[in-house]
């Protein structure tokens, strides 16, 4: 991940509001470990969601080329970490992209700048997967596409039901995957599920 050029004035503003969170929680913000915490807090807050300040289709048209091989093509593992809409705690998992090719192809590391572009926003881990499925079949002409996701929920293991073995996967897909389910099949006996 690249350095992040911080705007003054929205860090500034954010760390304000993290200040009052501080005294309000019955912390005293003028405390030695705390005097920079609002800072940093605001800026971390302001890298984890760089989502929002980048185009994801713009990002997968940058790297679409002529391609009339691979029947299916697959990148497992894509880590990822992303911030729960509902409590605005962390979730982080791997995403596993396939699609079937149509006279085109994507850069692969695309498919690792799309998924990080959508989790970097507030989420839901099912909007995410069928946010990267719906972007990769609309950038480029394809047969099909599919997206696994496997993600461990901090607001399930921190607080709530505190369930820490629990993980939560979720698929969609489009095309020939959603019409023809021997393929979707084989992708999932290559993915071990």
């Amino acid at each position: 991940m690249m350095k992040i050029d911080h705007d003054d004035k929205l860090i500034a503003e954010i760390a304000a509001h993290y200040r009052e969170i501080l005294r309000l929680i019955g912390e005293d913000p003028e405390r030695e470990g705390l005097l920079k915490t609002p800072e940093r807090a605001a800026k971390a807050l302001v890298d984890i969601t760089q989502g929002y300040r980048q185009n994801p289709l713009e990002i997968a048209r940058k790297a679409i080329f002529e391609h009339d091989g691979s029947k299916i093509v697959i990148v497992k593992d894509i880590e990822f970490y992303s911030m729960c809409e509902h409590h605005i705690l962390p979730f982080f998992g791997k995403v596993t992209v396939g699609y079937i090719p149509k006279g085109k192809m994507i850069g692969l590391s695309k498919l690792a700048r799309i998924v990080e572009s959508f989790a970097r926003r507030l989420q839901v881990q099912e909007r995410l997967t069928a946010q990267v499925c719906a972007l990769l079949a609309e950038a480029m002409p394809t047969d099909g596409v599919i997206v696994a996701c496997n993600a461990e929920h901090l607001c399930m293991k921190m607080r709530g039901v505190e369930k820490q073995d629990s993980s939560t996967t979720t698929l969609d897909y489009c095309g020939r995957f959603e019409t023809e389910p021997a393929l979707r099949d084989e992708f999932m006996r290559l993915l071990n599920f």
